[in-house]
C-alpha cells in the first residue's frame, strides 16, 4: 500500500522533498566574507575607512546607494578588481540588494588576495531598513 501511494504521488512527493531542500540551503550554504550588519559597517567606515563595493547592475545603482560606493557589476568584478587593487589594505563592505550576490563578489575577491572583506547582511534593503541614508542620483535622501 505504501508504495502504490508513492507510485501515484511521485510529483507531489518530489514537490515537497525540493521545497525542503531549498528551505534548507540558506544554513548550509557557507558565505564569503564576514558578514556585518549596517551598524557594523558604519563602524567600519568611520574609524578604520572601509570603502564599501556595489556589486548591483548600474540601473540598480543609480535608484540609490550607500553614500561613497563604488559601483562594479558583480559580473565584471574579474575584469575590473584591479580598480580596487588601491584598497586592498582597507577593509572593504560588498553589497547587493539583499546579500547575495555580494556573498558571492566576496568569494571572487578573496580568490584575488583581498583579506579584509566584509559582506552587508540584507544588503542595501536592509541598510535603508535601519533608516540609513542613499544617494539617488547625486543627492542624498
Amino acid at each position: 500500500m505504501p508504495m502504490e501511494f508513492i507510485n501515484q504521488n511521485i510529483l507531489l512527493i518530489s514537490l515537497v522533498v525540493v521545497s525542503g531542500l531549498s528551505l534548507l540551503w540558506p544554513a548550509f550554504a557557507r558565505p564569503s566574507g564576514n558578514s556585518v550588519s549596517p551598524g557594523a559597517a558604519t563602524q567600519l567606515i568611520n574609524r578604520e575607512d572601509a570603502r564599501i563595493v556595489d556589486v548591483r547592475d548600474a540601473e540598480e545603482f543609480a535608484g540609490g546607494h550607500l553614500p561613497d560606493a563604488i559601483n562594479i557589476p558583480a559580473g565584471k568584478l574579474a575584469e575590473r578588481v584591479a580598480e580596487l587593487e588601491k584598497f586592498k589594505d582597507k577593509p572593504l563592505i560588498v553589497c547587493c540588494a539583499a546579500g547575495m550576490r555580494s556573498s558571492k563578489a566576496c568569494g571572487e575577491l578573496k580568490k584575488q588576495g583581498f583579506e579584509k572583506l566584509y559582506n552587508l547582511a540584507g544588503g542595501v534593503d536592509a541598510w535603508v531598513g535601519a533608516g540609513y541614508p542613499i544617494k539617488k542620483a547625486g543627492k542624498k535622501k
